[in-house]
């Protein structure tokens, strides 16, 4: 009977320890904001890995984002080793107590969370392109502000409550005050059918 009791300690001592509050960052700075971090250009390293740890894909990304208040545009261009370009925009709202929204083409519903301090996380669905079909997965996304110009980024893909993937990803920000106009007409040349 006691080894049950220090079993099912140790299992709860351990699965508590797993999980992390975003609030626990709330006193770390620099202090996180999209509007200003995700203004103008910025470009973006990753690495996807899949449910065994192995690299999977590398890309690279070129960003942009607009606002106006607490509502922005985040324009986004994916270049993968494997040869697929693809895009995001993502219609962003942050609101006065921190809670972020957003929504964008392959995000199923809406894109929620949470800002504190330096970290940013939020959870969404994602459609991704499979077999000629489409997966959705659920992403747990978490972002740290490590300064005023680099961000770093890890998110981890769940499918049936099971982690399928996970994505490491640096943003640096480039140009502050650049429009994004150049970013969306190189959308358009480059992945026509996002028009």
């Amino acid at each position: 009977m006691r080894k049950k009791h220090s079993l099912a300690a140790l299992l709860t001592l351990l699965l508590s320890g797993c999980s992390q509050s975003v609030t626990e960052y709330q006193n770390e700075s620099p202090e996180l904001e999209l509007n200003q971090f995700f203004q103008g250009t910025a470009k973006a390293w990753g690495v996807l890995h899949n449910w065994q740890g192995k690299q999977s894909v590398r890309f690279r990304a070129e960003l942009c984002g607009e606002w106006q208040g607490r509502q922005g545009h985040l324009y986004e261009l994916f270049y993968f080793s494997d040869g697929r370009v693809e895009q995001r925009h993502w219609q962003l709202q942050q609101h006065s107590d921190g809670r972020v929204s957003g929504t964008a083409g392959d995000v199923v519903g809406q894109a929620t969370g949470q800002l504190a301090g330096n970290a940013l996380y939020w959870e969404y669905t994602l459609r991704i392109p499979y077999d000629e079909d489409a997966l959705d997965v659920r992403v747990k996304d978490w972002m740290y502000l490590v300064d005023n110009e680099n961000l770093i980024n890890r998110s981890t893909l769940h499918k049936f409550g099971l982690q399928v993937a996970e994505l490491t990803l640096s943003i640096q920000q480039q140009n502050k005050n650049a429009g994004c106009a150049a970013l969306k007409q190189k959308i358009q040349q480059e992945v026509p059918q996002s028009v």
